[in-house]
């Protein structure tokens, strides 16, 4: 196998296509008889390698427009011949796009010792430090989104998570970049973009809105709180995911007493990050002030009879359709750790939250001026 592309200066655009071709099949010649647990980082090797290659010979055919076009139907066809269905012009679209959006993780050389035979060492060092962690599915989601912080989120967010290519379509497709990220500075901004989302404090862990359209309830219908509480758990695990990092369940309606009055938590569960317990009041009508001294009981019932000793201070979170953020801010003391969420049945209109999301930081900048 040729250690690289080559092509002389005075090649003529037809012979650059056919190099081209005979250098792509080689190339998935040798990526496909590696052992199977390699596969996907030399797959994504493979691709970037490729719409490298392509890259070039659309540019040095750039001034007959037709032929960028020609060249993918051209290497389409080559591929097909040679390994069956898999190659289509849209995947080698695809993978052209792949290369463009990435191509600064991975150096020429490297590019270039990976073209060369006899480069099982090389992915064995790259294994060590890979530049890609995700699969091929998982990048034809995340080239989607056009805004490189949001990408770099959603690709360190699914690494960190464990997401699968459903899940992290249904983040992206639920706004949790934005949701999450609203409001606050840019150096958070920042460290998102890098390590995806850092939790540090309680208000780390809150969204607003919380997105429960996994529950299929209609957001007109009428529904009881009991009704709400049994759907979630009936999908714990999509609610678990849409809680984000760290959570565990603990319980459901946990009973307490004082003397002869009785209460119930709807829902209990712990975070392994912060270390505390997290409450959940479930509302279905408009959020009251009589709701959140009820969670301020339900919170300092936890400090003081289940926290221990290592554990931090229990957050508490009322779910609800509807409230009043003066009303909040007025009936809870500063720094209590509790919090009122929205929640909405239905995905979020996500070209609305970006625009609110470039707004806030368009201001942001001219505050800083």
């Amino acid at each position: 196998m040729e250690k690289n592309l080559t092509m002389k200066k005075d090649d003529s655009i037809d012979d650059k296509l056919d190099n081209l071709c005979k250098n792509a099949v080689e190339l998935i010649n040798y990526s496909r008889s590696v052992v199977l647990k390699e596969v996907n980082l030399l797959q994504l090797m493979t691709y970037f390698t490729l719409g490298k290659w392509i890259v070039e010979v659309q540019q040095d055919g750039e001034s007959r427009a037709k032929y960028g076009k020609k060249i993918l139907i051209t290497l389409s066809e080559t591929l097909n011949k040679e390994f069956g269905k898999g190659f289509s012009v849209a995947t080698l679209t695809n993978i052209r796009k792949f290369y463009l959006i990435y191509q600064e993780r991975i150096s020429e050389p490297t590019v270039t010792e990976f073209t060369m035979e006899k480069s099982q060492p090389l992915v064995t060092n790259l294994e060590k430090e890979p530049p890609f962690h995700l699969s091929w599915s998982h990048y034809l989601i995340l080239m989607r989104i056009e805004n490189k912080d949001e990408r770099n989120f959603y690709e360190m967010q699914s690494l960190k998570e464990g997401w699968g290519k459903r899940e992290l379509q249904r983040q992206y497709g639920s706004s949790l970049y934005e949701r999450l990220l609203l409001g606050k500075d840019k150096d958070k901004i920042l460290t998102a973009s890098q390590k995806g989302q850092i939790v540090e404090k309680s208000a780390d862990i809150v969204k607003d809105p919380y997105v429960l359209e996994f529950l299929g309830l209609d957001e007109k219908a009428d529904f009881s709180e009991t009704d709400l509480e049994s759907r979630l758990i009936d999908h714990l695990q999509e609610f678990l995911l849409e809680l984000g990092t760290g959570f565990t369940f603990v319980a459901r309606q946990k009973r307490f007493s004082f003397e002869e009055d009785h209460f119930r938590v709807d829902l209990v569960f712990y975070n392994r990050l912060l270390q505390c317990f997290v409450l959940f009041d479930l509302k279905t009508e408009k959020l009251k002030h009589q709701d959140l001294g009820q969670m301020q009981m339900y919170v300092n019932y936890y400090d003081r009879y289940e926290k221990q000793d290592f554990e931090n201070p229990t957050i508490g979170v009322l779910l609800c359709p509807d409230k009043n953020d003066a009303i909040v801010e007025l009936t809870l003391p500063e720094n209590c750790n509790i919090y009122a969420s929205k929640y909405q049945l239905y995905m979020p209109d996500k070209k609305l939250l970006q625009e609110k999301m470039k707004e806030w930081m368009e201001e942001e900048s001219g505050n800083e001026c």
